[in-house]
């Protein structure tokens, strides 16, 4: 299957943040294959920026862990082994699970509007069948529970998964019916946090994570 075409051009007044920004979407979308190098006068090429500012960017996505950059090789996509992604999802678990549960305890009615809402999204998504839109509202919902757990330091350290998170939502979202299984999960969720029960939000949580592995690793080639 041949990736989606991206218009990868940018506007001179948001060099820098644009650049990131349509680059991780590239990347999200698989028009960049893992364990494939970037080059970059190709990339200035496709997004009308300088090697500078292109350098600035391809930095923030190191930062992000969304590329590699080797000395005397340059940037490239990093091609992941299940450890490591096993890795990425246990980190996930413990930081959702907890984030959840408090947020189950503390959240306030009106957090728990938007955190409707920001359900309701995902669902548009799931049914539009729109990929990035998905990876979004999913990213907008847990940016409610995680802003809403009473713990600063957990949200920040979460907030360092977030990317790697994205990247494989996009890829276990490809797989047929596991958006409208995420939805379900995740409106199982929700409906713990409306009722404030913690136990139920934990649960509800964990079940969603392992089944959000299971379906990413099958997204994934076989190991070595």
């Amino acid at each position: 299957m041949m990736p989606p075409e991206l218009n990868l051009r940018v506007l001179p007044r948001t060099v820098q943040q644009e650049a990131v920004d349509k680059l991780r979407l590239a990347i999200f979308s698989g028009v960049f294959e893992p364990g494939s190098r970037l080059i970059e006068s190709n990339l200035c090429l496709r997004l009308g920026i300088s090697r500078p500012s292109l350098r600035e960017a391809l930095r923030s996505l190191a930062a992000e862990r969304l590329i590699d950059i080797v000395p005397n090789r340059g940037p490239s996509i990093p091609a992941l082994t299940w450890e490591e992604v096993t890795a990425i999802y246990e980190a996930r678990e413990l930081l959702e699970v907890e984030a959840v549960g408090r947020c189950a305890e503390r959240i306030s009615n009106e957090q728990l509007d938007a955190l409707e809402k920001s359900l309701s999204a995902f669902e548009a998504a799931a049914l539009s069948n729109d990929g990035l839109a998905r990876i979004t509202t999913a990213a907008d919902f847990y940016s409610i529970i995680l802003a809403n757990c009473g713990n600063p330091i957990l949200e920040e350290i979460h907030r360092g998964l977030v990317a790697r998170i994205s990247l494989f939502r996009s890829r276990s979202m490809s797989l047929k019916g596991r958006a409208m299984s995420s939805l379900t999960e995740m409106r199982e969720i929700y409906e713990a946090i409306a009722a404030h029960d913690e136990k139920a939000a934990r649960k509800a949580s964990r079940k969603h994570v392992l089944k959000a592995m299971a379906a990413a690793k099958k997204s994934m080639p076989p190991p070595d």
